[in-house]
Formats: structure tokens, sequence, C-alpha cells
């Protein structure tokens, strides 16, 4: 093995083991006392935003159809043979896999036969089997699926507003591509992106709960095949400051109207980890259900208890959110947007920023009593270049000035509502 550490953080008394594998793969270790089931991932750092990318090999940058990571994800589980579900059943394994806008992971949780479930895994993701005709086959399930999400009014509200928010940016396209898009993928193209973003280089194995470390490393070291370094080069496109569109409407048949409303910050926001700590704790203090603005406006009937405030943010992109349900989308927009403006000049109240604080700590702490919430923070940290602590410590460290700051570059004007009313 090779540049393995011990990553540990004396405020809460945890540690985990990362190592760089011989493979190229980042393998991260977190074995916990007193756990009876193991959670393993095994990720791509790959989402539905990387569809221009090149390698060192090639000559220059390539686009491909918009929805080839989710789709890829949904092949990945059949080889020539038979499908990972069906050995998953056998050991009594609980399987999945997800594409998100910047990743792609699959994952099993067990309680018995680690071993046999780590190497399902580690064989069927590094085993790619497509063809023509299990190609097509899949396109319709898709297309089906894309159809569906279409129609559902929490989805629409959703890339509604991103579709306002950029200009240019993918992440404003569904993670499954649309009808159209899909229809242009094909199996080399398949193995093309497989072979650029499933090199082990680019991949994490992250397990925590109960298991063997040293067993889970002969584990890798026989089956992670070793993999050249291809210099992978992905391009998120330059975006204007400005959201593209104030304001979106589309009609589907529902009850209360829906809305979102997303506030546009540059894409480089998203690349300081800290932000995403901060912004959230700059949205509760501000808009959260504790907050003054909260109580007045469900007092008033202006909103309801679906109303919540949140950070979205990846590789490339981030936003500020406000969403829930209003019979009047339009007053709580402008709402928000003056209780920004007055709170740049009241101040932010220290009593509601403390209780904050102490709920995001708590919030972070509390995932350690969760073998799913470990396992998925040490790889998404690695997707970020950090380590699974830096919101803990990001959260023990937030002032008031800081979020206070945060404010005063909030610029409540750059944003948009999206509603899907019946």
């Amino acid at each position: 093995m090779t540049n393995k550490e011990i990553i540990r953080n004396e405020r809460v008394n945890e540690q985990y083991v990362r190592l760089k594998h011989p493979s190229g793969c980042t393998v991260c270790l977190c074995p916990m006392e007193g756990f009876s089931s193991a959670y393993a991932l095994f990720g791509a750092k790959y989402g539905s935003v990387d569809d221009t990318f090149k390698t060192k090999a090639d000559a220059d940058f390539v686009t491909v159809p918009s929805g080839i990571a989710h789709y890829l994800e949904h092949k990945l589980f059949e080889n020539e043979d038979c499908d990972a579900f069906r050995l998953y059943a056998k050991t009594g394994a609980g399987a999945n896999a997800y594409t998100s806008f910047d990743k792609t992971a699959y994952l099993f949780s067990c309680s018995q036969k680690f071993a046999e479930n780590l190497e399902i895994l580690l064989k069927f993701v590094q085993e790619p089997y497509f063809t023509d005709a299990t190609v097509q086959k899949e396109r319709g399930i898709i297309s089906q699926e894309i159809k569906m999400y279409d129609d559902e009014p929490g989805w629409r509200v959703f890339f509604n507003s991103l579709e306002a928010v950029y200009y240019n940016n993918p992440v404003k396209i569904n993670i499954a591509g649309t009808v159209e898009s899909i229809a242009k993928i094909d199996k080399d193209l398949l193995y093309r992106c497989y072979n650029s973003f499933y090199n082990l280089n680019n991949m994490v194995l992250s397990i925590a709960g109960n298991f063997d470390a040293d067993e889970a490393l002969e584990i890798c070291d026989r089956l992670l095949k070793p993999s050249p370094d291809l210099g992978l080069s992905t391009v998120i496109p330059e975006e204007p400051r400005g959201v593209k569109e104030k304001m979106v409407r589309e009609k589907l048949p529902g009850g209360v109207p829906l809305f979102q409303i997303a506030f546009k910050f540059p894409n480089g926001h998203a690349a300081v980890r800290e932000n995403y700590v901060h912004y959230n704790a700059l949205l509760e203090t501000a808009l959260g259900k504790g907050s003054k603005f909260y109580l007045d406006a469900y007092e008033s009937g202006l909103i309801n208890e679906t109303f919540g405030v949140s950070v979205f943010s990846g590789r490339g992109f981030f936003l500020c959110v406000a969403d829930g349900e209003t019979r009047e989308p339009e007053r709580v927009f402008e709402a928000v947007k003056s209780e920004i403006k007055r709170l740049k000049k009241a101040g932010l109240p220290e009593d509601d920023f403390n209780g904050i604080k102490k709920k995001t700590y708590g919030e972070l702490i509390g995932s350690f009593a969760s073998a799913k919430a470990v396992a998925s923070n040490m790889m998404d940290a690695e997707f970020e270049n950090t380590d699974m602590f830096s919101d803990i410590e990001t959260a023990a460290g937030v002032t008031l000035d800081d979020i206070t700051a945060k404010l005063a570059e909030f610029d409540e004007e750059n944003s948009c509502i999206s509603i899907v009313e019946s």
C-alpha cells in the first residue's frame, strides 16, 4: 500500500484510514465499533454536468449527449451472464446506485457476507458489458422515467428554476437527459465515457461500519485493476453573472401552487467548501423556521410548514434556495427579498445565529451514528479534495461576523422564482 494515512479529528474523537491504492483508486475505511452492518460505496467523480471532457490522449474536448452518466449507471449492473442485483439477492445485501449532478456511486449495505458483497461490487463496476440490443432496450426504460418525472410538480418546479437561472451550465438539464438526447446514445459512446471516467484514478471506494479493514484491503489488492492516469479534464461552461429569467410558470394538475426561489452565485463559490456551511447558517438565521420572517409569514398565512431554505451546490454550481407551497408565490418572492434587504441594515439576530450554529454542529456530529452517512461523507470529501471533518470544523468556528459578511455580498435581486400551479 502507498500513502496510507490516518485522518483523525480530536474535536469529535473520530478517525478513518485513507490510502491511495496502487491501482489508482482512493480507498477510505472507517470500521465503527458496535455497529452490526457495513455500508460500502464505489463512486466515480462523474455526473450529469460532465458532458464535455478530454483525456491527454484526445486532441480536443468532446461533448456527449445529456444523460449519458445516468444511462451508464443503469447499464453497468448487467453483464454477459446476469445482473448484479441477482447476485446481491443471494447474499441478502441491499444494493443500489445513483447518479447526481457531479458523481455516480454504486453501493451495498449488509450485516453478513461482507467479503462476498465487496467482491460483487468491485467486479461488476469494473466489468462493463454493452451491446446494441441491451442499449436499445434500456433507452425505452429511461424514456419512460424521464416522461414520468416531467409530470411531477416538485421535479418541474426545481428544474424550471435551474433553467431560469442558468444560460449555459448543464446542471439545468435533467440528470437523466431528455428523450431526444438519450436517443443519440449508443454502446460506443457508453464505452468511451466508461473508459474515461471509470478509470480508478477518478474513483473512490468508501466503507464504514462493521467490517474488517485488513480483509477489505486484501480484496482490493486482488480485484482492483491497475489503471494509468489518463489526465482527465472536464469543462463547466462560463456563466453570465445574472439569472436568465426572473420568473417562470408551468401549469400541472395539483393543489396549492409550488414555488422555488433561487439566488445565483458565481460558479466558483462551490469550490470553497466553507461556503456551504456559512450560507446554510445564513439562510437558516435569516429565513429558517425559527426566524422572525418565518413566524410572521406563517402566522399571516403567506407560507405554510412546507417552507424551507437550503444551499444547492456541487462542482460548478452554487445557489441559495427557498421553496414551499403558497397561494401567493409572487408575494413570497418579494417578502423574501425584502427581508434580506432589511437584515443587511438591521443586522442578523445574534441569539438566532447561535441557535443555528449549535443545531448545525449537532447535526454534523449526529452523522457519526450512521455508517451510511460516514461512508457517504468520506467519498464526498475525497471528490471535493478535503476530509470528512472539514464541515465540522467550519461549523465549530463560524461566527456571526462570518455570515454577516456573506449577507453583505448577497445580491437578492440576482434571483428568480419558479412556480408550478394548476
